[in-house]
């Protein structure tokens, strides 16, 4: 347990990607941010900013974010990388300056390799998270096949060398914390769920959500390679059960202008509907208003939108890949269906829409009640204690 009186910390959190950036590691950064400043505690973050300039520093709610240097990279719309040789004396000032008490890195490349060495270097206890595998860069590496496994295997070493420097080393999941011990030789590492909170995707008292008129597929996230929407796309016409299911795509990305066109030629524009970028409120209400939750990704280390979906009590079908079987119990809370196998799933989706919206709703529930093992407030009780050096159980 936390002693109320302990006092607050200084904490540093170092991440390569943060918002205005949309994806599932941004959010979390933010959102642990956003928890340490309502404890109390003061946050900075180190951060790539977003455009061409020098590093600059800007007060947000959440936290003091310092924008660092950066450089755009070709294969991908908006992640941007930063060089050690113009960054590192500035990380190391501003961590000399700001003098935290623990610094929590993001990823074991070049602002959380920095500020990990700096933190043994000065004493400072240090927390790693890793949120991805090495294997996810493959979209965006203009090379063969054979090089890409060397540059995965590179990674993994790295990893363990980077991470191997810190205190305590979490990742969102059990499978993804099993891959790290193996590939990346790291003794320990805590299963930590990212965590939501829950009660955002809740229906309020006496609230009311408009349906749309035909039964309705909902994805959500960045429209990129590793997410396989196309297949989601191409699935929608070999649906037998119900014929009329609409798709709704929630997110930006540099996949839409390749998904409009698969839409087009497959003569599904009046079904398949590109909501782009929308805000929270609107999410929240998509995923209310939809019949089933769909994540063809087969690159999910946790999936938070897929936990969100849960959490609105949404059935769900989930590619088996990676860590989204953990998020379903078969037939109870949603299906599994083999990825790139359209027409598996077509099925899984067909068995889901062909139910009563009662028999619906029962999955939906059962997905909702296993989603409470990732309450965002456990996450951060876990975090905070960790930054104060106290013992983690993840059970």
């Amino acid at each position: 347990m936390l002693v109320a009186k302990e006092k607050p910390l200084t904490i540093v959190i170092a991440a390569d990607t943060y918002p205005p950036d949309v994806n599932g590691a941004a959010m979390f950064c933010y959102r642990l941010a956003t928890a340490m400043h309502a404890r109390g505690h003061r946050v900075h973050v180190l951060a790539a900013r977003g455009d061409k300039g020098k590093t600059y520093t800007e007060i947000r709610d959440e936290a003091i974010v310092h924008r660092l240097e950066s450089h755009s990279v070709p294969t991908h719309e908006y992640f941007r990388i930063v060089f050690p040789w113009e960054v590192n004396r500035q990380i190391s000032k501003l961590l000399s300056d700001i003098k935290p008490d623990v610094v929590h890195a993001q990823s074991h490349y070049m602002i959380g390799q920095r500020t990990i060495g700096w933190a043994r270097k000065n004493k400072v206890r240090s927390i790693a998270t890793n949120h991805f595998m090495p294997e996810n860069l493959d979209p965006f590496l203009p090379f063969p096949q054979w090089f890409k496994r060397i540059v995965a295997q590179n990674s993994w070493r790295d990893m363990g060398k980077i991470f191997g420097r810190a205190d305590a080393v979490t990742t969102p999941t059990p499978l993804a914390a099993k891959a790290m011990r193996e590939r990346a030789k790291l003794n320990r590492v805590l299963p930590l769920s990212n965590g939501i909170e829950i009660g955002n995707y809740e229906l309020a008292a006496g609230e009311e959500i408009i349906k749309n008129e035909f039964p309705t597929i909902l994805f959500a996230g960045r429209l990129a390679v590793e997410k396989n929407i196309n297949e989601l796309i191409e699935a929608l016409p070999l649906m037998s059960q119900v014929p009329d299911a609409i798709i709704e795509i929630v997110g930006g990305g540099e996949q839409r202008a390749h998904l409009e066109k698969i839409a087009d030629e497959l003569q599904l524009r009046d079904r398949v509907r590109f909501l782009g970028h929308v805000t929270d409120e609107q999410l929240r209400q998509a995923y209310l208003r939809c019949d089933v939750f769909c994540q063809p990704g087969t690159a999910e280390l946790q999936s938070l939108v897929t936990l969100e979906a849960l959490s609105a009590s949404k059935p769900v079908v989930l590619a088996n890949a990676m860590a989204l079987p953990h998020l379903v119990d078969e037939g109870i809370n949603g299906y599994m269906f083999t990825p790139g196998d359209r027409q598996d799933l077509a099925n899984k989706l067909d068995q889901v829409l062909v139910l009563d919206e009662q028999r619906r709703a029962k999955m939906g529930e059962a997905g909702h009640e296993k989603v409470k093992n990732h309450a965002q407030e456990k996450t951060m009780n876990s975090f905070e204690a960790l930054y104060r050096g106290h013992e983690v159980s993840t059970h």
